[in-house]
């Protein structure tokens, strides 16, 4: 059985730069323990696997598909950067003749879209809401020790915990904070935390580059100890800095230098994708 596998990279126009993921094309059914032994072998923080709804459904012409996402260790409900690889495959290299395609997920219906510019994506928003310290105060400490936290916010249906850190802070202490995730694990081990969100707020006054927030990501407990850019963290991020901020465009920025453009109502994002290698 021969598989097509495409490497891309997203939030990017270059090649080996962004976020890389691996996309897999089904043509016809996989046995189930075959998704994760291809994640595992592929050793990225995701791969999507692409599969037909309908047995006449073709890759260049149906606008629907099935989308799962693994990382090396496990499934995962929700991947942004994985979503945008799976259209930007769709769209530029098999030549899918539809403006739209619709992906039904584990997170319902995501849309992506053709735009002048990159391609759209349109994923859910989730809120948060406060977190006790006291109940998460080990996972924080083994985290980032005593590095000053000015809010923490929970979102259950991602089960993301969300660290603001001290506005004292800047984008330059953020990106250069040593984060054990080894630890992690054995901390915080019942399941309610899957991931782990770093963030500060932004630094207006630069026109040019101007910044509503930065942030970091990390998911030890699904075998990806930091994610260079995430969607489904920035599902989370914009709705908690659009209350902070009263805001409903923003921009954010990762720590590791991806751009990221959207409106969080129901959280559109105007993305580049390049794909780099077909296996």
């Amino acid at each position: 059985m021969k598989l097509p596998i495409f490497i891309a990279d997203a939030f990017t126009a270059r090649a080996f730069c962004g976020n890389p993921a691996a996309v897999c094309l089904l043509e016809n059914e996989l046995d189930e323990d075959m998704h994760q032994k291809i994640a595992r072998e592929m050793n990225l923080s995701e791969t999507a696997f692409i599969r037909k709804l309908h047995p006449t459904d073709n890759f260049a012409q149906s606008s629907c598909f099935g989308l799962r996402w693994f990382t090396p260790a496990s499934e995962v409900p929700l991947c942004g950067h994985a979503t945008l690889a799976s259209a930007a495959v769709l769209f530029h290299k098999i030549k899918n003749m539809n403006s739209t395609l619709t992906f039904v997920t584990l997170s319902g219906e995501l849309r992506a879209r053709q735009a002048e510019d990159g391609i759209v994506l349109d994923l859910p928003l989730y809120p948060v809401y406060p977190q006790d310290f006291h109940e998460v105060e080990d996972l924080i400490k083994t985290a980032i020790g005593n590095t000053l936290v000015q809010d923490i916010c929970y979102s259950p249906d991602t089960r993301k915990l969300l660290l603001r850190l001290s506005d004292t802070y800047n984008r330059s202490f953020l990106e250069n904070l040593k984060v054990n995730t080894e630890n992690l694990l054995q901390v915080e081990n019942t399941g309610k935390v899957k991931g782990l969100i770093l963030t500060l707020k932004g630094e207006p006054g630069r026109q040019s580059q101007s910044f509503d927030f930065y942030s970091r990501y990390f998911a030890p407990w699904v075998g990806v100890a930091e994610d260079p850019v995430t969607g489904s963290a920035h599902a989370v991020l914009s709705s908690y800095w659009s209350q902070q901020l009263g805001k409903k465009e923003m921009h954010g920025r990762t720590a590791l230098y991806q751009f990221l453009f959207y409106l969080p109502n129901k959280l559109v994002f105007l993305l580049i994708c390049t794909i780099t290698l077909k296996m």
